[in-house]
């Protein structure tokens, strides 16, 4: 849970599930984050092992984050979350 307690990490691992993104499309798909923060949270992601980072040498520069295979790994643990999360909803209607 360390690695992935909070809040706009499962956010960006759900993003990146589906592939590759560029900053500015994580930052529009993580509604609400600041780019400070998702900035914060990608380098301690990367320190992890759980995103890495590639950096074309264009102008503008050009950067692009996808999951290692330890972030992948997180697939089915994310998935069971989901699904737990769904059956709590119909359990409270």
């Amino acid at each position: 849970m360390g690695l992935i307690g909070e809040k706009w990490k499962v956010l960006i691992i759900r993003d990146l599930l589906t592939g590759t993104k560029r900053f500015g499309e994580l930052r529009k798909s993580v509604t609400g984050i600041t780019q400070k923060v998702l900035t914060n949270n990608l380098r301690q992601m990367e320190a992890s092992d759980l995103v890495k980072r590639k950096v074309y040498a264009e102008v503008p520069p050009r950067v692009e984050y996808s999951l290692t295979e330890t972030g992948h790994s997180l697939k089915p643990i994310l998935d069971s979350m989901v699904k737990w999360g769904n059956e709590y909803r119909i359990k409270q209607k």
